[in-house]
């Protein structure tokens, strides 16, 4: 074990604002905390493309990924990614509650590393990568790790779901993200540490939603963004600024002993 830090870092409303690049200040403290010896994990509800993305508008060139809420994990080296770990949902499960539940909501399965199998198309700017329109029978018949329902009131199934079982969290009143039972980005994260071999009071969580909480419960420091919900930040030990304000920078480097530190 040894002094470097591990930085576990939720993408959309943390490090970035859906649909833009990270603003030159969030690069500069990414640059620099690597600079340092530290290493940076992304951990996101995003698809692995989309982590890969995100990775690549920061300058990560070696950087563990902790995708679709810890239900892959993948790790890049310069312009290749390899999958490293995958758990898949039970699809029918899945279906039926929202059958049941639900009968117009919109459904997308995860493609690993291709995009999304969907009943409708989504809006583009929801899921990362390419759409692929498919009969419900479609989905039943592959292995995905993550499925995501979305339309009004969606949030209204998340109890069902749960009580079948699987991992489900409303990250809007109208979506709700699906995963495999006790998988989160936490239990992902556990994995990631001992393979970088860095110490558990070493490890760092910087996140603004609910599927970041699990995360702050793991890591020994967490830092809620300062625009996420009253509570997320109940759930964190440390505040720092929202997105406007260049919060995640601010974490960042505050780690290194500048700027004007955490609440």
């Amino acid at each position: 074990m040894t002094t470097t830090r591990m930085i576990a870092c939720d993408i959309d409303g943390t490090l970035l604002r859906t649909g833009r690049p990270p603003t030159p200040a969030v690069q500069h403290a990414t640059q620099e905390v690597l600079r340092a010896g530290h290493h940076i994990v992304l951990a996101t509800g995003r698809s692995v493309k989309g982590a890969v993305s995100a990775a690549r508008q920061l300058g990560l060139r070696d950087v563990w990924m902790v995708t679709s809420n810890g239900a892959v994990t993948a790790h890049l080296v310069g312009e290749h990614y390899q999958v490293v770990e995958e758990h898949d949902v039970d699809a029918t499960t899945v279906i039926d509650v929202a059958r049941r539940e639900a009968p117009a909501v919109r459904v997308a399965a995860e493609i690993v590393g291709v995009g999304w199998r969907v009943s409708a198309p989504f809006p583009g700017y929801e899921l990362n990568g390419a759409q692929r329109q498919a009969p419900l029978d479609e989905f039943l018949a592959n292995p995905t790790p993550r499925i995501a329902l979305h339309g009004p009131d969606a949030h209204r199934m998340v109890p069902a779901l749960i009580a079948q079982g699987v991992t489900a969290i409303a990250t809007r009143l109208d979506w709700v993200d699906v995963t495999p039972p006790a998988i989160s980005k936490a239990s992902a994260l556990e994995k990631v540490r001992i393979e970088l071999g860095v110490d558990q009071e070493r490890t760092v969580a910087i996140g603004d939603g609910e599927n970041d909480i699990e995360m702050f419960g793991w890591a020994a420091h967490a830092v809620a963004m300062g625009h996420a919900s009253p509570f997320v930040l109940e759930a964190a030990s440390h505040r720092t600024g929202s997105l406007d304000d260049e919060g995640a920078a601010s974490a960042l480097l505050s780690l290194l002993g500048q700027g004007p530190g955490l609440t």
